[in-house]
């Protein structure tokens, strides 16, 4: 354990403070299970380290965080060095990555009824099953999803002002002075492009040169390793699956077209359903269904964006399209909180309740004429109008 605690220790000692994310006032840290779900690369690790450094740096020898994708788990189990952590008075774990730990589900159930003084937080991929797995984590842990940085983040982190999260009927009732008062402070679209292109991912700061290629790597990472891992995808069908995600990402919005896609990529229908619900789970694709409710495995979604707009630039930057960008930018700030769905009017219906059209400055109202709590989101206007609302503001929901 004291090798594990010194790696812990390092990793501690370089997580800087400068910028921590709104989520981690969003958590309940005194519940005795949490989890935290999220794509790789959108900053679970330092979550955890900057809560540590926040909020335990009294109790540093009562505390532990670790990997389990460390080597050191070849030949050790978790339960042991729990054991070995509670007799010598930890009270604190934070488990990171635990889907890369065979059993995790049954070994957090087990610490969880077994330590009723320790408290233990576990961050996991996307694909993390809590409610699923077998030991029955659900009733047990509480369970958040985290997303890459939203626009108002980004901002923050560039800016180093902090704007307050708005919720959408803000949005929809008050835009225009929530648009003025952002605007007295800063100009948003000296930020938006750059945040469209590569702003998501927190590691964009590291290597801005590199970051195409770093996120391309990411990509394979989750395709090759996480897929197979918690999903039992075959390897040798990866690369079906990225020929699917190539050509998604080529005619985005993508209408799919069962029966030629099947033929395209040599794969039976139902294979290729489950391959559209696979990258929808491991946030490299958001499926739009017109009706959420009882949506299966094997129904065709209406229509398939990338997740967020920095993705069309690392897998098809030859066919990025500002409308598409758009489009996709709106759907992964929105539907991070809110429920949203495939509309035959307009571009999306929101919580069942608002139809919403994406485009320009110019953007009219020709789509949703008549339509009741309908609205125009356009881009590359610093103020909106009655029912015509700036895109980027859309940006601050989180």
């Amino acid at each position: 354990m004291e090798f594990l605690f010194e790696k812990y220790q390092q990793k501690l000692k370089y997580t800087s403070l400068s910028y921590t994310r709104s989520m981690m006032d969003d958590i309940d840290w005194n519940a005795r299970l949490i989890g935290i779900k999220g794509a790789r690369g959108i900053g679970k690790t330092t979550l955890l380290l900057q809560y540590i450094k926040l909020n335990l740096s009294d109790k540093l020898s009562q505390t532990l965080y670790i990997s389990l994708d460390d080597i050191w788990f070849n030949n050790h189990l978790l339960s042991d060095l729990v054991n070995d952590f509670v007799r010598k008075g930890g009270a604190y774990l934070f488990l990171d990555e635990v889907h890369k730990y065979k059993g995790w589900a049954q070994e957090l159930k087990n610490i969880y009824d077994d330590y009723p003084q320790l408290k233990v937080v576990f961050t996991g991929s996307s694909l993390l099953e809590i409610l699923n797995a077998r030991a029955d984590l659900s009733r047990r842990a509480v369970v958040y999803q985290m997303q890459g940085f939203s626009f108002r983040e980004y901002i923050a982190l560039e800016t180093g002002i902090k704007f307050e999260k708005l919720t959408l009927e803000r949005i929809l009732e008050n835009h225009i002075q929530e648009a003025s008062m952002i605007n007295n402070q800063i100009k948003p679209f000296q930020y938006f492009d750059d945040y469209i292109k590569q702003g998501y991912y927190p590691f964009y700061q590291e290597q801005p040169n590199l970051y195409s290629s770093r996120l391309g790597e990411v990509i394979n990472m989750i395709l090759e390793i996480e897929l197979p891992l918690l999903r039992g995808v075959d390897i040798s069908y990866i690369a079906k699956i990225k020929q699917l995600l190539m050509i998604i990402a080529e005619s985005v919005p993508f209408i799919p077209n069962v029966s030629k896609l099947s033929e395209r990529i040599g794969i039976n229908r139902a294979t290729l359903l489950s391959y559209f619900h696979y990258l929808d789970e491991i946030n490299l694709t958001k499926n739009l269904f017109r009706d959420t409710k009882g949506v299966s495995l094997l129904q065709k979604p209406s229509k398939v964006y990338l997740e967020n707009t920095n993705l069309s630039f690392a897998i098809s930057p030859q066919n990025v399209n500002k409308g598409n960008l758009r489009e996709t930018f709106f759907i992964n700030q929105v539907a991070f909180l809110h429920e949203l769905n495939y509309t035959d009017k307009g571009d999306f219906k929101v919580n069942n309740q608002y139809t919403f059209e994406i485009g320009g400055r110019d953007k009219g109202f020709k789509q949703v004429a008549g339509l009741e709590g309908a609205y125009i989101v356009s881009d590359d206007i610093e103020y909106g109008f009655a029912q015509k609302i700036p895109l980027w503001l859309f940006g601050f929901l989180y």
